[in-house]
């Protein structure tokens, strides 16, 4: 059997072995090794809680003080029974009330009393004290230390997994503290458990003694009194040393070294500390009455210590502190610092001063939770990772805004008004509040307070709340500018994720036939046209065919919605079904003639009267068609779609246009809701 099949049985078998212990006699000579067992492993522990750097490195200690707690309070029961019974308990328990004590009743009580009042009026209840308060401040701090690891992530400090690991030690360090403050309540009633078995020993000895045994008042005292005394010692000094290494760990601060390293460099890091105690103490020697050799070595000791102690040490602290001031004092900007002030964040969130609760989670902001979710979002959704989002305040906003940033440009802004809800309807008269329209949708609505939520959903209106009216605001940002937010390296990142799973598909495009540049352009296009880059690997296999032919921009751009056109298709369509709006055949042909090639790609070379037509014919077609809560896309031919979409688009916002060769898939069903003529739409 293995060590670790060992380790994960011995525990639970131990404490099956302790139940056994309160109802199955045991022999002498076991009891002894339990004694000796349990002694050894309150040293263990206790050397153990002084080596250890932190508490949570010892995180098993509340689970470990329950046990062994248990296990002496079986031993007491296991010892109570052989005394009671035989009138003996084993060679440890006589030799502590033999050897130890001097077998004398009196010394032994008095030394048995001041452990216990040692344990249980000193140790305990300090280490109690300190246990509940340490709890107290963890959990008060935890919402603090949450929203600091937060803030890192969002400025992009640390990563992801730091974050994560930040974030368990921080709700480990609250469990293991609130665990601590019960687990010290099991010290204090075992040192009063040891105080009631020691007194029941002794009387139930001396009655057992006397009365059943026929012994001599005299010979059941002695007999009985030494051997609950022993007892008495045999677990309470085991108890001690578990007392002492939960005020050990409760009190122990986390640094870089263990409790005496770390004792001896602090303690010994002051040479006119160490020579003040010194000569105090050779001064104490010249007290007429007091004894001089103690004093006097102690002393001369701490002198031979302060002489070897480095002088260097409070010359660092000095040092130190210069540098500090230094630091404070204006000085010249080295370029590495210019340079970091000059950094541009490529998306950032600008709150309003009395915005900031948004992202305090200790007064219940979830702001930077609901960032991390929309970043998840938006990589699934559009097959990129947005950078990490900076949350700032500034005081030139004004009251109550908030504003969305990229690369250090407003692309969007809003309101917030703390303790306000956004109600959206149209039966908002009756509700106090402030008439504003909602950022994303354009609908309208009323900043109501927040009290008054319940009744402004009684008159059917659809209620947000501050965040989630900033959060679908920076969304919706996101996803217009989503080309923006592509930076080159992402790209890299992207291409070299994809090289872990298909990189046949990567050493065959790139930097063969185009560079990282040239893929980023394609990608960007993509994005603009709402097309998500998700699959890259079928992208880059489409710009593998057409970059062997051409390089042309929209020709590669033609090429990856090629390779994508069934997604592109599934994603307009409603329940299976893709309607479409086509171009009449005489005017399709006319446009498809009037393709001119120009530096910055195909352009149409038509009449701007006819353009101007046929902008408001497919205008009009839109609109019935949203009326009847239909969202069709334009179809047409392959050489004709990006031309069209780059004329179409900055008249009729929205629209979608499609080629023929991307209206295919299987289970699609094409309906034709529109036909653009030229001169007149047709309804079909």
């Amino acid at each position: 059997m293995g060590l670790r099949r060992i380790s994960q049985l011995a525990v639970p078998l131990g404490v099956v072995g302790i139940i056994m212990l309160l109802v199955i006699p045991l022999p002498a000579q076991l009891l002894d090794f339990l004694i000796a067992f349990n002694i050894v492993s309150g040293l263990l522990i206790l050397m153990t809680a002084m080596y250890v750097k932190r508490p949570l490195d010892f995180s098993i200690f509340p689970s470990l003080l329950l046990v062994f707690t248990l296990f002496r309070l079986g031993l007491n029961v296991a010892s109570t029974r052989l005394i009671l019974r035989d009138g003996e308990a084993g060679k440890v328990i006589n030799a502590f009330g033999d050897f130890v004590v001097g077998g004398s009743l009196v010394i032994g009580m008095v030394i048995f009393l001041i452990l216990v009042i040692i344990q249980f009026l000193v140790i305990t209840n300090g280490a109690g004290r300190v246990a509940e308060v340490g709890a107290r401040f963890t959990l008060e701090a935890m919402p603090g230390k949450q929203m600091a690891i937060d803030a890192d992530l969002n400025a992009g400090l640390i990563d992801e997994d730091t974050a994560r690991t930040r974030r368990a030690d921080v709700t480990s360090e609250a469990d293991f503290y609130g665990a601590m403050d019960g687990g010290a309540k099991f010290v204090k009633g075992d040192a009063i458990a040891g105080i009631v078995i020691t007194i029941i020993n002794l009387v139930g000895g001396i009655v057992v003694g006397a009365v059943v045994k026929g012994m001599e008042i005299g010979d059941a005292v002695q007999t009985y009194s030494l051997l609950s005394v022993g007892d008495g010692l045999v677990t309470q000094i085991p108890a001690l040393l578990m007392s002492v290494a939960t005020g050990l760990i409760v009190t122990r601060a986390t640094s870089q070294g263990d409790l005496g390293s770390d004792a001896a460099t602090q303690l010994l890091r002051s040479r006119s500390a160490l020579r003040i105690a010194g000569g105090g103490s050779i001064a104490l020697a010249l007290i007429p009455g007091l004894p001089k050799i103690p004093f006097l070595i102690i002393g001369i000791g701490l002198l031979a210590i302060a002489q070897k102690t480095p002088a260097d040490n409070a010359e660092a602290d000095e040092a130190a502190a210069e540098e500090a001031v230094a630091a404070l004092a204006p000085s010249a900007e080295t370029p590495e610092q210019l340079m970091a002030s000059m950094r541009v964040d490529p998306l950032e969130i600008v709150l309003a001063p009395d915005l900031v609760d948004l992202v305090d989670s200790a007064s219940g902001g979830d702001l930077l939770d609901r960032v991390r979710s929309l970043r998840r979002k938006v990589a699934l959704e559009l097959g990129i990772v947005i950078p990490p989002v900076r949350t700032r305040d500034s005081l030139d906003l004004p009251v109550s805004t908030y504003a969305v940033r990229i690369s250090g440009v407003d692309v969007g802004s809003g309101l917030a008004p703390a303790g306000q809800v956004l109600a959206l309807g149209d039966h908002l008269d009756n509700l106090p509040g402030t008439v504003t329209t909602e950022p994303v949708f354009g609908l309208a609505g009323k900043w109501v307070p927040a009290e008054m939520r319940h009744q402004a959903e009684m008159t059917g209106a659809t209620v947000v709340d501050r965040a989630s009216v900033l959060i679908t605001h920076l969304a919706e940002i996101v996803r217009a500018n989503a080309s923006r937010l592509l930076s080159r390296e992402d790209v890299r990142t992207l291409t070299e994720a994809l090289r872990s799973t298909d990189g046949a598909v990567v050493d065959e495009l790139t930097p063969a036939l185009m560079s990282l540049g040239e893929v980023q352009r394609v990608l960007a296009a993509l994005l603009d046209e709402g097309v998500p880059v998700r699959d890259l690997a079928r992208i880059y296999e489409g710009l593998t065919l057409q970059a062997k032919v051409s390089t042309d921009p929209d020709a590669l751009v033609e090429a990856a919605r090629g390779a994508l056109g069934p997604a592109i298709a599934a994603s307009h369509a409603v329940e299976g079904v893709l309607r479409v709006l086509t171009l009449d055949p005489l005017l399709e042909h006319q446009l498809v003639e009037s393709l001119r090639l120009t530096d910055s790609g195909a352009q149409l070379s038509v009449d701007p009267a006819r353009v101007e037509r046929i902008v408001d014919e497919m205008g009009r077609v839109m609109h019935v068609a949203e009326e009847a809560g239909i969202s069709p896309v334009l179809v047409c031919a392959p050489a004709l779609r990006s031309p069209l979409r780059k004329l179409v688009t900055m008249a009729v916002p929205g629209v979608s246009v499609l080629s023929y060769s991307e209206v295919s898939g299987p289970g699609l069903s094409i309906e034709t809701v529109g036909v653009i003529s030229g001169a007149a739409a047709v309804a079909a």
